[in-house]
């Protein structure tokens, strides 16, 4: 039988803690997976478009379908949704459809949160969040959830949107929240995210300071990219998957030859994070799908956790 869960019921079940193990289990194992080129789709004669995603790691195969439907919001629905399909690896046949549009925000921002766990500074205390969308609170969040941050600062092109989410992201961490500009936010953070759907860089690369931690979380399509160029010259670069991230991620515009290190290699000791105090780092999150098959099985097991207790 198919196992079915709803976005209601996925939402329900998601949280942090899950999101974060499920990241973790899926950034450790992404040496022992496949995951296969992205597929980038467009609804004829509309803004609507989507992207599957797609692998196979020891017992989970399938995909991720994202979709972005921009006229949603006119109907008060959510512009993003995410569908996981979870596929039986004795048969081929579907095992479990799994929509998980808020698990999918948990997801992202814990893969910022593993990154921030490992590279940032032990002494970093402020955080910078560039870009005042949805996704951007989820992200505060999950930061302050692995570090004692004392500041978050964000900053974004509309002065009202980023004081609405400062004050509520204060009210959801308890954290000091405020917003800035992005060059003031950049120059005072010791921990940065950016949360954007930019073309151009957000920032210039003389605004970081040393010993500053950056996670790009927003570049997962070609042309797009948050960060300066000129950053590269400076910093060591982390990433998911290497090869996505050449192709979709951030990295597509960082130089041919530089070295990348996978966060999996970090978390399994076989690669080295931060040596230093004055080291930048920079973690590129293009997102793959283990990522999501891990969240999606971590989710049914939640609920089949639940029945068993009731």
């Amino acid at each position: 039988m198919v196992i079915v869960m709803t976005e209601e019921r996925s939402a329900s079940l998601v949280s942090e803690e899950l999101a974060l193990e499920a990241a973790r289990l899926a950034l450790t194992s992404v040496g022992g997976s496949t995951p296969f080129p992205v597929v980038v789709g467009f609804v004829a004669g509309t803004q609507n478009r989507f992207t599957i995603k797609s692998g196979s790691a020891s017992g989970l195969s399938g995909a991720k379908i994202g979709s972005f439907w921009p006229n949603n919001a006119a109907a008060g629905l959510p512009r993003h949704s995410s569908t996981v399909i979870l596929l039986d690896e004795s048969t081929g046949r579907v095992a479990a459809v799994v929509e998980a549009g808020a698990g999918n925000a948990y997801r992202t921002a814990a893969a910022d949160a593993v990154a921030v766990e490992i590279l940032a500074r032990r002494d970093a205390r402020i955080l910078a969040v560039l870009g005042t969308g949805n996704q951007a609170r989820y992200e505060a969040r999950a930061v302050a959830r692995v570090r004692p941050i004392d500041e978050i600062l964000i900053a974004g092109r509309n002065r009202a949107a980023a004081e609405a989410l400062a004050a509520r992201v204060h009210v959801e961490t308890g954290v000091r929240a405020r917003a800035a500009g992005v060059e003031e936010a950049c120059g005072e953070a010791d921990i940065i995210a950016t949360v954007t759907t930019a073309r151009e860089p957000l920032f210039d690369a003389e605004w970081i300071r040393p010993g500053t931690h950056v996670s790009a979380m927003g570049a997962d399509g070609p042309g797009k990219q948050e960060l300066p160029s000129g950053l590269y010259a400076s910093a060591r670069l982390f990433c998911d998957v290497i090869d996505q991230s050449r192709s979709i991620g951030e990295f597509q515009h960082a130089p041919h030859g530089v070295a990348i290190t996978t966060l999996g290699d970090v978390l399994n000791g076989v690669g080295v994070g931060r040596t230093g105090d004055e080291e930048i780092t920079v973690f590129d999150s293009s997102g793959f799908a283990l990522q999501d098959l891990t969240l999606a099985d971590a989710l049914i097991s939640r609920a089949d956790n639940e029945r068993t207790r009731t």
